[in-house]
């Protein structure tokens, strides 16, 4: 009985403990994989069958049936689920893609370069932007109020921008970065909106694109910063001894090295684009909307259409599920590098 509760090897559990790390993770699989489960048979339903109640067993509580498909993808017309579809594959991918690159030599220059911007700078621009948007509010084509803006900016700079001396480390600027995920897209989206439509950007790919971009863009630099760090200095002291230029070593030896980071932070934020409701309500229109706004339309004035929903949303985890079950080792090699330094 002793050996139950004793351990071989200090590299080794325990049976005692063995099984009930087991039993601990048997319990949390059910957890994640049961509402998929019930996602699945949900779609399979007739409405009458989601009506009555929790029913879990195909052919024994219920019949499956594909009404719920047939309504979703033939019924209601071709484009009906198609369009939305498109648009949510192009606009998070090309998000993705263009936030991964501006993204990733921002976290290189941040993990590689030494900043030192002066905080009364900062708040000069600040100034200038808040300005720009005034004399924009009062008529004045945005063009012109930008110029002013950046003559003003570029006047105070150089009389007493040097003065300040009080400056910010590449750690501030890049706990900057992420802070402006701190705060909730519903919280700017009026003024996002106010400049799209001055632009006119409203319900257009490419708006969303922009959007998005912004959005994530501070994720993957944080990401990508840390990912950077932990590739030794070395490998590119070896480079620049060899005759190699700052951006042969990133294009020929860092981005290889950081190709499961750059992976496991590109299906990050695309799943983060993926699902974005909030810009996409504000931003899009009939011709433009992403699927996370089809789902939410299926709650109608006869309620939630959860048959039709559950057939939305396997066809929106369908393509994450397969990018994640096989790229399943770059994502784990890319979120654990960096995490041990030393």
């Amino acid at each position: 009985m002793n050996r139950f509760f004793r351990s071989s090897s200090p590299f080794k559990l325990s049976p005692a403990w063995m099984t009930f790390s087991y039993i601990i993770l048997g319990i949390w699989t059910f957890i994640v994989l049961f509402p998929l489960y019930w996602l699945i048979v949900t779609a399979f339903k007739q409405p009458l069958d989601v009506n009555a109640g929790p029913r879990f067993l195909p052919f024994i509580d219920y019949q499956p049936s594909l009404h719920a498909w047939q309504e979703m993808l033939i019924d209601s017309g071709p484009l009906f689920v198609l369009r939305p579809y498109f648009n949510t594959i192009v606009v998070g991918t090309v998000s993705a893609l263009i936030s991964l690159v501006i993204g990733a030599c921002a976290a290189y220059a941040l993990s590689r370069f030494d900043y030192r911007p002066k905080r009364g700078l900062i708040g000069v621009f600040i100034g200038c932007v808040a300005l720009v948007a005034v004399i924009s509010s009062l008529g004045v084509p945005w063009i012109i109020a930008a110029v002013i803006g950046a003559a003003v900016f570029v006047l105070l700079a150089l009389t007493i921008g040097q003065r300040f001396k009080a400056t910010m480390s590449n750690n501030d600027i890049a706990f900057w970065l992420i802070s402006q995920r701190m705060l909730p897209p519903v919280a700017v989206i009026l003024p996002i909106y106010m400049v799209f439509q001055a632009l006119g950007m409203l319900d257009t790919r490419q708006g969303l694109v922009i959007a998005y971009c912004a959005a994530n863009l501070p994720i993957v630099i944080w990401f990508l910063r840390d990912y950077f760090q932990s590739i030794p200095f070395e490998l590119e002291e070896s480079a620049f001894i060899d005759g190699a230029s700052r951006y042969q070593v990133l294009l020929r030896i860092i981005l290889p090295l950081a190709v499961p980071g750059l992976i496991a932070t590109f299906l990050i934020v695309l799943v983060f684009s993926w699902n974005e409701y909030v810009l996409a309500l504000f931003l899009t229109g009939a011709d433009t909307q992403t699927m996370p706004l089809l789902v939410s339309a299926q709650n109608a004035t006869r309620g939630p259409q959860w048959w039709n929903i559950s057939v939305l949303v396997m066809l929106m985890v369908g393509p994450l599920l397969i990018m994640a079950v096989v790229l399943e080792r770059y994502i784990a090699k890319g979120l654990l590098v960096g995490a041990v330094k030393g």
